[in-house]
């Protein structure tokens, strides 16, 4: 995209930086397949007023930061943009990175000014707070005998419990101590399909490949019924019923650890690839990953 900068008798073609909406906007509705945002949003299953805010920049109408970034890098991906250049952008837009990056001396002196201001203010404060205390330290020895006074009171006026009865401790038996779970390669963050997990064959759980901001995970049964339809952030599990046939759409295959029987099957598509219709069969998954 560029803009004509007209000087004198010279015309001047300069290039225009597009922020992350527009990027997101110029892809759904220039070329050959415009699309709408509600055949998208019912895609992807995110509210179409998330996926306008992102197109427009307001990103104070997301609740969370990591859904913000989830959101754009699943919109990115369905609209055929690069998820992390788009991510990048609206990381910059936020300030939740900094793009002053120089090679000049003085330029670089100024980027790292905030961080020397923030070391000096945080000095004068301690300064601050340590004089007062210095100016004031028989109030604070004080305050801190009358507490020890109060505790020792309520502690010798507080009547002995001795002859109560203590009823015995009862054993609590954990989910945990009767399933066996595969050996994960990353801690469980949280746990979905929990009614499964005494019986599921088949558990998914997302990898560090999805990013922070996770990925989209849809499995429906035979007659179209969703069972899940969410994001799973890295670590997270779910438990596929061992009953019935089921589908299941990720939107970053490469992302998702397929576990069948204890043991990992082979991925189920590429990283950042967004893959439908994946029967989630032991003999399949094992066998073709797919």
């Amino acid at each position: 995209m560029t803009e004509n900068i007209e000087h004198a008798d010279v015309v001047v073609d300069a290039p225009v930086v597009m922020t992350a909406g527009e990027m997101l906007r110029n892809a759904r509705t220039t070329g050959r397949r415009k699309r709408e945002i509600s055949t998208i949003s019912k895609q992807l299953c995110i509210r179409e007023d998330f996926l306008e805010a992102l197109e427009n920049g307001q990103y104070d109408v997301i609740p969370e930061p990591v859904y913000i970034l989830g959101f754009a890098r699943n919109y990115a991906m369905e609209l055929g943009l690069n998820p992390d250049e788009v991510v990048e952008k609206i990381k910059k837009e936020m300030g939740l990175v900094s793009d002053c990056v120089s090679d000049d001396d003085e330029d670089v002196s100024a980027c790292a000014m905030p961080s020397i201001q923030e070391e000096s203010w945080a000095k004068v404060a301690f300064g601050k707070a340590y004089q007062f205390v210095y100016q004031n330290w028989i109030w604070f020895v004080g305050g801190v005998i009358a507490i020890a006074l109060i505790v020792f009171a309520v502690v010798m006026l507080t009547p002995s419990k001795t002859d109560e009865v203590v009823a015995p401790a009862q054993v609590v038996v954990s989910v945990e101590d009767v399933v066996k779970e595969p050996e994960y390669k990353q801690p469980v963050r949280e746990r979905f399909g929990t009614d499964n997990r005494a019986t599921a064959e088949i558990i998914l759980q997302a990898n560090k490949k999805t990013g922070e901001a996770g990925t989209w995970v849809e499995i429906k049964d035979a007659r179209g019924r969703t069972e899940i339809s969410r994001v799973l952030m890295p670590g997270d599990v779910y438990y596929v019923p061992v009953k019935g046939t089921y589908k299941a759409t990720f939107g970053n295959a490469g992302g998702i650890d397929v576990w069948v029987g204890g043991k990992l099957a082979p991925q189920v598509g590429p990283e950042y690839k967004k893959v439908s219709g994946v029967e989630l069969v032991p003999e399949k998954l094992m066998k073709t990953g797919k």
